[in-house]
């Protein structure tokens, strides 16, 4: 269902803004739904916050452990282009 282009809402008294139900419908959003409000040249801009916080390649490098002898580039190529003809071998 795509949403209205406008539609209209009203700040109460305690500073709160309900979206209306063809906006949240469209995108997806429900109760508990957790927005960034950013300000830009056009107004403020609404943005769902990511799922899973930031991080960096150097957080994440090397935190599982593995014990076996590593693989070469040539063989993880290899077993990359091995799995779709795996999945989608015709028996």
């Amino acid at each position: 269902m795509r949403a209205p282009d406008k539609l209209m809402t009203t700040v109460s008294a305690e500073g709160q803004i309900l979206l209306p139900k063809a906006i949240r419908e469209a995108l997806g959003w429900g109760a508990g739904q957790e927005l960034l409000a950013e300000f830009t040249p056009a107004g403020v801009l609404l943005k769902p916050l990511p799922v899973f916080a930031r991080t960096r390649n150097e957080d994440v490098f090397g935190c599982l452990a593995f014990s076996g002898t590593p693989k070469t580039v040539a063989e993880m190529k290899e077993g990359v282009l091995a799995e779709p003809k795996r999945r989608h071998a015709r028996d």
